[in-house]
Parts: structure tokens; C-alpha cells; sequence
């Protein structure tokens, strides 16, 4: 859920017994009623989520009960998880009013200097994936100067690095594919954490499974309290209580559907650390404030003290460490380095930030949509293949559903502003 906006924080409570609030502030209020006008007012974000279950639902039925079968959706997490670790770090980028086409090309670059340094130079993987999250940094630092402090627009900037950075992982190369890799280095990619029992499920999935809902129920309450303190416009508890109970299912579901097959993979518990470090950056720090405050309005946010250009070079550095994460990750997962890596990853990564529900003007969208996003992408990629639909029909329809996301969210923004008149 996005957060309230300044004028909800300090919008006076209503007062007497002719008006009543969906949260119940004042009179005795339906808690259907009142759920319904928050729902409405929460369109674009609860319409993702619809979405995502309708298209899995079409797909589940479809393929014949393929699509949530143990080993596709383990698959689904393994095959789409640098995609998703793209997002994050995209998410931030276009939220505050840039945008980043040299991902693809990062991915490229660092698993070819991660192939190069553990198959050529010998040196242990470890100290290789450490190194190439140096150099992620190190690109993300020259791409941020010319954007932050050299003013020159980020399209320009990362579309010149889409080809420098593509043209350096082929020199590197030398215009060859490098393998194969140690198993640590590719479990990053495709392996799964250590199983316990062999029979039945798999006890340790079900246990993270278990404290990640907790997690998420412990996580809700506190900021719901967060938000009442300050009396701030809040969701109905009806509401509340449905989100938590249908999360907390999904969530033990996928569990139990992992458990059955291999376990946990270990990019899934990558994944899981990034989402909840950078909602938490994003939420609840300066620099997050900073970022949606430059997306929203960066002369206002200069005037207010915000040093626009060190928070844009960071972003920058930030999406470079989390391509070369990518791009390790992709490499182990084909326990191959080819110049050719990385094509088209900035667009899935831009495609699954706007489905999200991110603007594209900057200024709003949140990590856990840019994941949804991502997810809908990959399934359907992964139904469409199953289906046997061809690549052309692919780009298409995936076409059509990112051109829908954003024309659905300018009519949400038409909605609100024509109802505030």
C-alpha cells in the first residue's frame, strides 16, 4: 500500500453525527459500507493484486493445473528472480524520475567479469561475486556523475552505456561463452537451501514459511498502530483483517508447494532480504523520503533542503550494485557467461515497475508492487510458454498488459483529481 499523502496526514477529523468516516471516527459506520469507500479509493493497488490471482487462476486452468504444480512454481521463483532483483532497484529509479536502459547490458558486463575472474584468473567464486558487486558500483558511480552532477538526462546516459557496457562484456569474452562454473557459484543462481527429511514436505521451507507470516501479521499491526497514533486516514479493520488472513494463506500455500519438491531456493531468500531492506529504506528512511520527494517535485524538494544531486548519484550506484547482483545470479543459473546476456532485462524490469503500479512522472510506487509486477510478467511468460504460444504473441500481449497498467493508472489519477473539484 502506497503511503497517505501530506494532505490526508493533517486532513481534521470529522466531527458530529451527520457524517461518518469509513474508519468509524464518528457515529456508528457499516463496516461493509466503510470498507467499500476505502476499496474505492485504493483501486489501482487492490486491482493488481486481482489481477495477478485472475491470471493465475486462467492459467492454473488452462494448463491443466500446471501453472501452481510444485516444480513450475519452483521454476517460476528460479527463472524469474533476476528480473525481480532488477525491479527493486529500478523501482527507486523511476520513482524518483529517471530511468536506467543499461541493466541489461550490467548484467552482461559483470557475469562476464565474474566468468572471466573464477574460470581464468582462478580466483575463489566468492571473491569473485564480491568483486563484481564492486564493479556493478563502479558503473552505477560513472553513470550517476554525468546524470547527477554533469546534468545530463539518465535516457542519454544509460542509453550510452547500454552500448558500452554490452560492447565491454564482449571484449571481455572476446566474443566467447565461458563455462562452467564451481557449484557454489551456480547454487546462488539455481541451488536450494540444505534439506531436512526425505520423505513428505520439506520442514525447513515450512518453518520460513511460518515466520515470514508472522513476520508480515507482526509487521501490519505495528504499522496500522503507527498510522492511528498519528491519526492518519487508515483502513478499515475489515479490510485489515482480509488482507492479513488472505496474505498469510498465500503465503503458507507457496510454502507448502516448495516444501513438496526441493525445498527453498536460495535466490528466493535473496529476494526476500532485498524486498524487506529496501521497503524499509524506502519507507521509513530519510534518504527513502528524499527520493519520493525528488520524484514528486524536485524544485520543491531543492527549496526544502534535499541534496538532489547526491540522492540521485546513490540511486544510481544502488541500481548498478543490483545489476551486477542480477547478473550473478543469472550467470549461475545457466552456469554460463555469453556476451549476449542480459538482452531485453531492462525492459522486463521497466515493464514490471509500471505494471507495479509506479507513475510514470516519478514520485510514487513501492517496492512490493514492483515485485507484483514482476510476478505477472513471469507468469505470464511461463503460462504463455506452457501453452505453446508463440514469442511474437508474447511480446504482444505483454505489450498490451503494460499499456493497460499505465492507462488504467492515468484514469485513477483523472478520477481522483476530477472528484476533487
Amino acid at each position: 500500500m502506497s503511503a497517505p499523502s501530506p494532505t490526508q496526514a493533517t486532513e481534521p477529523k470529522p466531527t458530529g453525527t451527520g457524517n461518518s468516516s469509513p474508519r468509524g471516527q464518528s457515529g456508528s459506520v457499516n463496516p461493509i459500507t466503510g470498507a467499500v469507500s476505502y476499496l474505492a479509493g485504493q483501486l489501482r493497488q487492490i486491482g493488481l493484486f486481482i489481477a495477478l490471482i485472475v491470471i493465475v487462476l486462467f492459467f492454473q486452468i488452462t494448463t491443466n493445473g500446471i501453472t501452481l504444480a510444485p516444480i513450475n512454481v519452483s521454476n517460476l521463483v528460479v527463472q524469474n528472480s533476476y528480473i525481480l532483483i532488477l525491479a527493486i532497484g529500478m523501482v527507486m529509479v523511476i520513482i524518483a524520475g529517471h530511468i536506467d536502459l543499461s541493466v541489461g547490458s550490467v548484467v552482461a558486463f559483470t557475469g562476464a567479469m565474474a566468468g572471466v575472474m573464477i574460470t581464468q584468473w582462478g580466483l575463489p567464486w566468492p571473491v569473485a561475486a564480491v568483486l563484481c558487486l564492486v564493479i556493478g558500483a563502479l558503473v552505477g558511480a560513472w553513470q550517476g556523475f554525468w546524470i547527477a552532477y554533469f546534468g545530463i538526462p539518465a535516457f542519454i546516459v544509460t542509453l550510452a552505456g547500454m552500448l558500452a557496457f554490452r560492447g565491454a562484456a564482449q571484449i571481455a569474452l572476446q566474443n566467447q561463452q565461458i563455462s562452467p562454473f564451481p557449484q557454489g557459484f551456480r547454487n546462488i543462481g539455481s541451488g536450494f537451501l540444505p534439506a531436512f527429511g526425505t520423505t513428505g514436505y520439506e520442514p525447513l521451507t515450512l518453518i520460513l514459511g511460518a515466520i515470514a507470516s508472522v513476520a508480515l501479521i507482526g509487521t501490519g499491526l505495528r504499522g496500522r498502530a503507527v498510522r492511528r497514533k498519528y491519526q492518519l486516514e487508515d483502513e478499515p479493520f475489515l479490510w485489515f483483517i482480509t488482507k492479513m488472513v488472505f496474505t498469510v494463506a498465500l503465503v503458507m500455500y507457496i510454502g507448502f508447494l516448495l516444501a513438496s519438491y526441493s525445498g527453498t531456493p536460495i535466490v528466493l531468500v535473496v529476494l526476500a532480504v532485498l524486498v524487506v531492506v529496501y521497503s524499509m529504506v524506502m519507507k521509513n528512511s530519510v534518504f527513502g523520503r528524499h527520493v519520493y520527494a525528488i520524484g514528486g517535485n524536485l524544485h520543491a524538494a531543492e527549496l526544502s533542503g534535499v541534496k538532489t544531486k547526491r540522492v540521485t548519484f546513490l540511486l544510481f550506484v544502488n541500481m548498478g550494485v543490483i545489476s551486477a547482483l542480477a547478473g550473478l545470479v543469472f550467470t549461475g543459473q545457466l552456469n554460463l557467461a555469453s556476451p549476449s546476456a542480459g538482452n531485453g532485462f531492462e525492459l522486463d524490469a521497466i515493464a514490471a515497475v509500471f505494471i507495479g503500479g509506479a507513475a510514470v512522472t516519478g514520485g510514487i510506487g513501492t517496492v512490493t508492487g514492483a515485485i507484483v509486477g514482476g510476478l505477472i510478467i513471469g507468469i505470464l511468460n511461463n503460462g504463455m510458454s506452457i501453452l505453446g504460444v508463440g514469442t511474437e504473441y508474447q511480446s504482444l500481449i505483454k505489450g498490451l498488459v503494460l499499456l493497460a497498467a499505465v492507462a488504467f493508472d492515468v484514469f485513477n489519477k483523472r478520477r481522483a483529481a476530477s472528484s476533487r473539484k
